[in-house]
């Protein structure tokens, strides 16, 4: 047998991508100057240049969480290690953490409790709704031994944003640490982690970052990295144990692994863009595409699942009309626009689409194209719309609602 036997029978070229549009749940769109970036010379991840870049990185993500944790930077990994990274360091085994679940990603933590050998004292709210504060407080009531309060701020699966700042107090009050989830909050609508009180909080690179998959900004409070140090046993991970990253992410810069050092010049290059546009500029930039992108679909009669008050300006989750295939829909629009839109999970699979306006996916143009694109799309399947109205009705709204400068 020669090495030639291990070739594969299929000749594999260079892989080229094609152009997409980018209007799902994640990722979205990666910004030009972000994929510029990424093609820059690699440096070694303890090059005193690199480092210096790492220092800016991490003041840069204080501005964005909102916080002045120095224990503040972006994990090697999606945003389901910085999640793993919260539980794995925070609880011990015996430990009760009480988990919020109004979605799919609640539902993780409460596996990460299990994992972690923590007790997991569930608060159920309906998907599309959002946490209901009250029964948090509740259940901290019944247990008055939880160690933890953990929520996701913006739940992905559902479109629906929770009162982050309630739920804090609440925890505070009851003498609990909190973890939330920011995967989809993060740069498209406020997050103040030192005014909300919030001891651990991550995120990812790939959606309102305008950044490819694969990194998970996370901070800790000062109450967090005590409670890691005075841990009596050891991490239930090596890679994730934060008392061994700070050997990195401080001022020594020991060896801990080796960085993917062009991730982190994309990552760089993205929270770059969004400290020159400001982050009360983005937060009103998704809003106002947002609202256009709710006036068009109003025309062609599609629904919001979440209660206009809970609603994310960066996933707007919509009821499938009736009588129409959303797989089949999804389809054509990916092979005949180029155009991608997400689709339902768990309680919601086959029943919901759910539009991403995220990042540098937010804008105008996408919001038109992705109107006309679905109108086509509709009358071509049966669907009786009044062709045109759907991008007029975005139109007019964008014309009333001009840019805030």
């Amino acid at each position: 047998m020669t090495t030639e036997s291990f070739r594969p029978e299929k000749k594999i070229t260079t892989f080229y991508p094609p152009q997409r549009t980018l209007m799902g749940p994640g990722p979205s769109d990666t910004h030009p100057r972000v994929l510029s970036a990424l093609a820059r010379p690699t440096l070694g991840h303890l090059d005193p240049v690199f480092t210096d870049m790492m220092e800016e990185l991490k003041g840069l993500l204080r501005y964005v969480f909102q916080t002045t944790n120095l224990l503040t930077f972006p994990v090697s990994g999606p945003g389901s290690v910085g999640m793993e990274m919260c539980f794995v360091n925070m609880i011990v085994p015996g430990d009760k953490v009480v988990v919020c679940r109004n979605g799919v990603f609640g539902g993780r933590m409460i596996e990460n409790v299990e994992r972690c050998g923590g007790i997991p004292l569930v608060v159920e709210d309906k998907w599309g709704d959002p946490v209901d504060p009250q029964k948090v407080e509740d259940m901290l009531k019944k247990n008055p031994d939880a160690k933890i309060v953990a929520f996701v701020h913006a739940e992905t699966s559902t479109g629906v944003q929770s009162d982050a700042r309630t739920i804090a107090q609440i925890a505070r009050k009851h003498d609990c640490l909190t973890i939330m989830d920011t995967v989809t909050s993060l740069g498209g609508t406020p997050v103040y982690m030192d005014a909300w009180d919030i001891d651990a909080i991550y995120s990812g690179s790939q959606k309102c970052l305008s950044c490819p998959p694969g990194l998970s900004p996370v901070s800790f409070s000062e109450r967090v990295v005590d409670l890691v140090r005075n841990r009596t046993e050891k991490v239930h991970s090596w890679f994730m144990d934060i008392s061994l990253l700070l050997g990195y992410w401080g001022a020594s810069r020991t060896y801990h692994h080796t960085a993917p050092t062009n991730s982190l010049y994309g990552l760089h290059e993205s929270l770059v863009i969004l400290y020159e546009e400001g982050l009360e500029r983005s937060w009103a930039r998704h809003r106002r595409n947002h609202e256009a992108l709710k006036a068009g679909l109003k025309t062609l009669g599609i629904e919001y699942v979440v209660a206009e008050l809970y609603r994310l300006p960066q996933l707007n989750s919509v009821y499938v009309p009736a009588g129409v295939d959303e797989k089949e829909v999804r389809r054509r629009l990916l092979d005949s626009y180029n155009l991608e839109i997400g689709a339902g999970l768990g309680d919601f699979a086959g029943k919901i689409w759910r539009f991403g306006l995220m990042g540098n996916s937010s804008r105008l143009e996408n919001v038109i194209f992705c109107l006309d694109a679905l109108e086509h799309v509709l009358i071509d399947m049966g669907v009786k719309v009044d062709r045109g109205t759907a991008s007029s009705a975005a139109h007019q709204y964008y014309a009333a609602n001009p840019v805030l400068v």
